[in-house]
């Protein structure tokens, strides 16, 4: 996929990647609760952590690309706003900075699911006479 069709799909990637990050949320107590009562293997695999970077990467990219392009100022502040709050959430989960309870990390990843879509709906230029209120 070329630079160009990923930057016009931003929202799209977006709340994929969000909805796979929260995916991947509920499913890491489900598979390790199973598997600790099959053995005790320890601590979950190492790359199953590196995952909730790697989607923090890809948010990143979406937000950034879809908070230059919408046309609500408003939108543009949401989106960091959310990301910098699943962030955050997630880096304390990995050092354990504060006790958060882990339904936070649903809600900032459902809240970025939401304002992806809202943006790509209601909030992107198809012509550019729609821009000039920007």
């Amino acid at each position: 996929m070329n630079l160009v069709k990923a930057i016009s799909k931003s929202d799209t990637i977006g709340s994929a990647a969000s909805t796979l990050c929260l995916l991947h949320c509920i499913a890491t107590p489900l598979l390790f609760t199973a598997q600790a009562g099959l053995a005790a293997h320890g601590p979950h695999p190492w790359w199953w952590g590196v995952l909730d970077l790697f989607f923090l990467l890809i948010s990143f990219f979406a937000v950034y690309w879809s908070a230059r392009n919408t046309t609500r100022d408003w939108m543009r502040m949401a989106l960091w706003a959310n990301w910098l709050v699943l962030t955050f959430l997630i880096v304390n989960e990995k050092l354990h900075l504060a006790e958060v309870p882990e339904a936070f990390v649903y809600v900032a990843a459902l809240g970025l699911i939401a304002l992806h879509a809202y943006n790509k709906k209601y909030c992107r230029c198809n012509d550019t006479s729609c821009c000039a209120d920007r």
